[in-house]
């Protein structure tokens, strides 16, 4: 099922925490990308398909300044991002070398790149704020990612956070990190994701009319006949 406007629509009102909630019901536990968090507090939530890349440890030989200029470089994958896309690093973690500055990020800004995701860090804090580029990831670092991290290629599968992502499996991205919908699932996330809010959402209401939790979270078959008839 392919990622269309309405379908970006109904999972832009359907939180991370619900669709992990969605997808443990059909056995998949690990779709939240550890270490993805929002740079900037007050991100709204943003859905995209994925656009992966791929760092590897540094090797001398190939992570050098001079590596930027080739064909395989960050560079030359900014440049086949597709408009919409959401960019997914694998950075292995690393915390001291910044995949990310503030030029490369303007690019993608000029490329209608909805947002950049990675289990790394970026760097230039200060310009990458200023690209109003949304960005998810594990912190900033000054030296640039040749110092820590060699760059081998893009749309390929990738591990971000400990997660597997394939291209164009779907992100979201919200204030409790990045998700992962896997293709196969996305038609069902976007039937469960909105009555599961919506049930979350009566839940809520009860509890501040002062409801009890026994019985009401999980629901028993009492409230799940009172849950029924205030939807008709």
């Amino acid at each position: 099922m392919s990622l269309t406007p309405d379908a970006i629509a109904t999972l832009s009102k359907v939180s991370t925490a619900t669709i992990t909630t969605v997808l443990l019901k059909k056995g998949l536990r690990n779709v939240w990308m550890r270490g993805a968090r929002p740079l900037h507090p007050g991100q709204k939530r943003l859905v995209g398909a994925a656009f992966t890349l791929r760092f590897v440890p540094a090797r001398e030989d190939l992570a050098t300044p001079e590596s930027w200029s080739s064909p395989i470089s960050t560079r030359t994958a900014i440049e086949a991002m597709p408009e919409g896309c959401i960019a997914v690093v694998d950075a292995m973690g690393i915390s001291d070398a910044g995949i990310f500055g503030d030029i490369l990020c303007a690019r993608m800004v000029k490329r209608g790149v909805t947002a950049l995701i990675t289990d790394g860090v970026v760097r230039d804090l200060e310009g990458v704020m200023g690209t109003n580029l949304p960005v998810w990831c594990n912190g900033y670092a000054a030296p640039p990612s040749v110092a820590g991290l060699t760059f081998v290629g893009w749309g390929e599968p990738i591990g971000c956070g400990g997660v597997a992502v394939f291209p164009n499996d779907i992100v979201v991205a919200d204030q409790d990190g990045a998700v992962l919908i896997p293709q196969a699932f996305l038609d069902h996330v976007l039937a469960e994701g909105p009555e599961q809010e919506r049930m979350e959402g009566w839940i809520v209401n009860e509890v501040n009319n002062g409801a009890s939790l026994p019985g009401l979270y999980p629901m028993n078959a009492e409230t799940k006949a009172r849950y029924a008839a205030s939807k008709k």
